[in-house]
């Protein structure tokens, strides 16, 4: 009988992986002993291939299933790409314990500087076969839309429908400070309000206005909206405004970690340390109707596995 088109119907890869399991074992019940499906399950399924290949594949005694010619020619041809099929997905299934692949992350400059080198170095090397992608920007982005497996964000800029994990310090605080040249110049300032007669370097982030100061302590909490010569964009432009503040043109505030160092070398001197107000850390978020990639879950699992992880 010649080759038939198969223009009515389509094929079921299990009904095919079926009749290849029958050929090989010689007949339904020792299929269904090494498959773990029924005898009448196999059976239905090769009736349906053969049924939509017009075509009889397999000829039935009492004792025995022998593959016809149309049979054997299938299971040459088929046999081989089933094979490279399970090898696949073996492969896929042994990446859950060997994750590889690509991990993209979407998040704000401040994190690409403060948490992440902590994190990722250390994750690369305990994953070497994965390669991580980091996207900084302040705008909040459709993670999916933008081709990232996931964001880091603060809490109050998350989206209902997503996973969040902390990642990072949970407890972060807004520095304040200044040069000890501008300080010897311009004085020390005692009370957030003393800043309105200051020079202080502000920041924004891109199409939203100028962010006012706010500082807190023993339950007061205090905004105020001082003056300035230099305005810079939140996170690509703070540095700017660090070296600036360093070159004695201001006050500057900014995350305590980013200041940090400059406390450290003198470069800069802390300014209304009591009243600098903390703020929970970052997470990492993900859309939560997703199957998580290897690499997500691997990084997932990583940061959950750190000392004072989510």
């Amino acid at each position: 009988m010649g080759d038939r088109p198969m223009a009515q119907g389509k094929l079921e890869l299990g009904d095919v992986g079926a009749f290849l399991t029958v050929a090989r074992a010689g007949g339904f019940r020792e299929a269904a002993r090494t498959s773990g499906n029924s005898s009448s399950a196999l059976s239905d399924a090769v009736k349906r291939l053969e049924a939509e290949l017009g075509v009889r594949l397999l000829n039935r005694t009492t004792r025995s299933v022998v593959p016809t010619e149309a049979g054997r020619s299938l299971m040459e041809r088929l046999g081989p790409a089933f094979g490279e099929i399970h090898s696949a997905l073996a492969h896929v299934r042994g990446s859950r314990d060997r994750p590889a692949g690509m991990l993209r992350l979407n998040v704000p400059v401040s994190v690409a500087r403060l948490v992440l080198p902590t994190i990722v170095p250390a994750f690369l090397a305990a994953y070497p076969d994965i390669r991580v992608e980091v996207d900084t920007t302040e705008n909040f982005v459709d993670i999916v839309a933008a081709g990232c497996d996931a964001g880091i964000r603060y809490d109050e800029r998350l989206e209902l429908d997503m996973i969040a994990v902390p990642i990072g310090p949970r407890i972060q605080r807004f520095g304040c400070g200044a040069s000890p040249a501008y300080l010897a110049i311009h004085g020390r300032p005692e009370h957030p309000r003393d800043l309105l007669a200051h020079a202080c370097i502000r920041s924004r982030f891109a199409g939203r206005a100028i962010m006012a100061w706010e500082f807190e302590r023993d339950g007061e909490t205090v905004k105020i909206d001082p003056p300035g010569p230099l305005v810079v964009q939140a996170g690509g432009g703070s540095d700017l405004g660090v070296d600036a503040a360093i070159a004695g043109t201001g006050i500057m505030t900014l995350f305590e970690d980013w200041l940090q160092p400059h406390f450290d070398s003198g470069a800069l001197e802390p300014v209304l340390e009591p009243w600098w107000p903390s703020f929970s850390g970052p997470f990492l978020y993900y859309p939560g109707r997703r199957l998580v990639p290897a690499p997500l879950r691997a990084f997932i699992d990583f940061i959950k596995a750190m000392p004072g992880g989510g």
